[in-house]
């Protein structure tokens, strides 16, 4: 088990002040979430095999570092994975794909575009209370299950507007990958460039590193879902 300990380090990264020790449930569970992302600009179903990993090994990480908020968003994304799995993987009645890449009609464009202005608008409002119910949600549901865990001293958000959109474009961004709609890939970018600048901000040079990599990856899945989504009209 010393495997999923944070403590476990896989070496001493230096860069910051006093550079950075990367653990090897991190180190994993972030090279699986390259591949991840990787894989899924390729349309390939087995992403979400990758996805599955890296989601698991960042709750345990957010579980051990009091980041319960953070831990429920990834059981989220868990279940997102598993049915964008089933969803990639259906076939019609001539054995073909049943979803195909494609933009997202007009309609419903506005509609998202609506949608997530609304929500970013109410989470920066009411980020605070928000993290803090979703925290306590987390914490009983851990102690339900027999996890000796208590509630951590939350702190007031550093970046309630940036941070609000990370999430709300995260979450939206995952159903739309599930869904195989271009636009998802526009979303990833958005967040991995708000992500690089907070990163740095805060002085978490590494994980403002990873960030970048997968800016390019998402940049490169833009790309090739849009040719793709040309070639398939």
């Amino acid at each position: 088990m010393d495997f999923f300990s944070t403590s476990n380090i896989l070496f001493h990264i230096p860069i910051g002040a006093g550079g950075y020790d990367l653990s090897w449930i991190e180190a994993t569970g972030t090279i699986a979430g390259l591949l991840c992302i990787w894989l899924a600009s390729l349309e390939k179903i087995v992403n979400y095999a990758f996805g599955l990993i890296n989601v698991t090994l960042f709750a345990a990480i957010f579980f051990q570092i009091q980041l319960y908020a953070s831990l429920l968003l990834q059981l989220f994304f868990f279940v997102a994975n598993i049915y964008g799995w089933y969803a990639w993987s259906r076939q019609n009645s001539q054995h073909q794909q049943a979803l195909n890449i494609r933009w997202l009609p007009r309609r419903q464009r506005y509609g998202w575009i609506a949608a997530i202005v609304v929500a970013i608008v109410l989470l920066t409002r009411y980020i605070d209370p928000v993290f803090a119910f979703l925290t306590r949600a987390a914490v009983m549901l851990m102690q339900s299950l027999g996890l000796n865990v208590g509630m951590p001293d939350l702190q007031p958000d550093a970046f309630p507007f940036w941070d609000s959109c990370m999430m709300v474009l995260s979450i939206a961004a995952m159903i739309l990958m599930t869904r195989k709609y271009v636009e998802n890939w526009l979303l990833w970018v958005a967040i991995n460039l708000i992500s690089v600048t907070i990163f740095a901000r805060q002085g978490v040079y590494a994980m403002a590193l990873e960030y970048v990599l997968l800016t390019l990856i998402a940049l490169n899945g833009s790309w090739l879902w849009i040719k793709r989504a040309g070639q398939q009209r």
